[in-house]
């Protein structure tokens, strides 16, 4: 217990100065091993995220070594190019997150994803629907429907996906509030992207919200230069260390 409060301190120290990036997973011994966040001893993470009032970037990885059957022979289908692999990985981690009860216990916690939400506003409707025909106790302690937790703690961002039908979609699900403008770097630029935002067919006002949300978080909490990346590997040493210590 003593050495996990002392991890906490150093986590706290780490967060308040670099707030909001964590990895889709954290690996804990061997490559096959993974700690998910909405796991009982990562709590005191996200206790110390409430307390900061700070969104986390939940970003995406490619699957664990051993549950990469599936793409044998396509293994460029893991990472960015096709959403079952970064998509699915992170997706499903952020259902996890819904159905723990999470943002039941904390309900001001802020989680932004990427990628439109990585298809999250187009399958939850499902996802809803056949949760409540199956028994209770296979779905987690949540209180609520998935899609009423993507709508009040879930931000999104349009990095990767410039496809107007997309967008309009989302904004359908969720409202301009929770759109962010971002550009996928390194797989895109500003110059492909902007153009296909600035005559993509929605009004003027969530047009100037969705650029305005992007350029807050990029100048307040998106910044990673060199100082920013060093901070970014305390956070990890230290969560993974405080992981372990439970």
């Amino acid at each position: 217990m003593y050495r996990c409060r002392i991890q906490s301190k150093r986590l706290q120290s780490s967060i308040e100065q670099l707030k909001n990036l964590i990895n889709g997973y954290s690996n804990i011994g061997d490559e096959n091993t993974a700690q998910y966040l909405d796991e009982p001893q990562v709590d005191v993470f996200w206790e110390k995220v409430e307390e900061l009032d700070v969104p986390v970037y939940l970003h995406p990885r490619i699957p664990l070594p051993n549950q990469r059957r599936i793409y044998k022979g396509y293994d460029g289908l893991l990472g960015s190019a096709w959403r079952w692999g970064f998509g699915m990985e992170t997706s499903t981690h952020v259902v996890r997150l819904m159905l723990s009860g999470l943002f039941d216990r904390r309900p001001t916690l802020k989680v932004i994803v990427g990628h439109l939400g990585e298809a999250m506003p187009f399958t939850l409707s499902r996802l809803d629907h056949r949760l409540r025909h199956q028994r209770a106790e296979t779905q987690g302690p949540h209180k609520r429907k998935p899609t009423e937790y993507f709508q009040k703690n879930i931000y999104v961002t349009t990095s990767g996906v410039f496809r107007s039908q997309a967008l309009l979609s989302t904004l359908l699900e969720i409202g301009s509030d929770r759109v962010h403008f971002s550009v996928d770097s390194p797989y895109e630029d500003a110059d492909e992207l902007t153009p296909w935002f600035d005559s993509c067919p929605i009004s003027d006002a969530d047009r100037q919200k969705i650029a305005d949300l992007g350029s807050r978080a990029a100048k307040d909490d998106c910044c990673y230069s060199g100082r920013d990346q060093s901070i970014l590997r305390l956070v990890s040493t230290t969560a993974q260390s405080l992981f372990r210590s439970n």
